[in-house]
């Protein structure tokens, strides 16, 4: 006798995406900042890598244009619960930037036009799993996403992906950053709903 009747298909599989817990699906891309969207003339932007003995790595816009691109796609997660799928992006990979950087560091500290910071983990930019992005979907990152560049690390929620990226410095132990210092989770993991200091 057969366990499973013929016929039998099981319980019906969701049509939703997976999302994070406490996530909504968006198809629009919401506009957060934490103050005034800097302007960056192209010809005065730079990405800087400071290491914590102070030696510095540096990349106008046109070094930067002229590095291999890459073109990722990756969902992307707010940590005021919205989450969009499948957005496309181009950018250099920090594996490259990082690429021939001396450095003993854990730690880096993102810095922004504008004086935004955010703290991550170094091992969390390597590995194909972080960009200096300045494309979204197929046209230049505007402004009040970023834009010219910003950094994208997507498997953390959004506020670590800063925008109006400017620099990375290097350290050998954490430090928060601005939303950091204002109570928000050190590492912000979405999967791990690590919203707040706690969580």
């Amino acid at each position: 006798m057969g366990i499973v009747s013929p016929g039998f298909q099981g319980r019906p599989r969701s049509s939703e995406p997976a999302l994070p817990p406490g996530q909504y699906l968006t198809q629009d891309f919401p506009v957060l900042s934490a103050g005034p969207t800097p302007r960056v003339p192209l010809d005065t932007w730079e990405f800087v890598i400071t290491t914590e003995t102070g030696a510095e790595y540096r990349w106008s816009w046109s070094e930067l244009m002229a590095l291999p691109q890459e073109t990722p796609q990756v969902d992307i997660h707010c940590v005021t619960r919205w989450s969009k799928l499948g957005t496309t992006w181009q950018g250099v990979s920090l594996d490259t930037l990082l690429d021939g950087v001396d450095t003993d560091a854990d730690y880096v500290m993102a810095h922004s036009y504008g004086g935004y910071t955010t703290n991550l983990p170094l091992e969390d930019l390597r590995g194909g799993r972080a960009w200096v992005a300045h494309t979204f979907e197929g046209e230049e990152l505007p402004g009040e996403h970023g834009g010219p560049a910003r950094l994208l690390v997507p498997h953390l929620y959004f506020w670590k992906s800063a925008k109006w990226v400017r620099g990375l410095r290097l350290m050998t132990t954490d430090e928060p950053g601005f939303w950091e210092t204002a109570g928000y989770h050190d590492y912000g993991d979405p999967w791990r709903e690590q919203r707040y200091q706690g969580d």
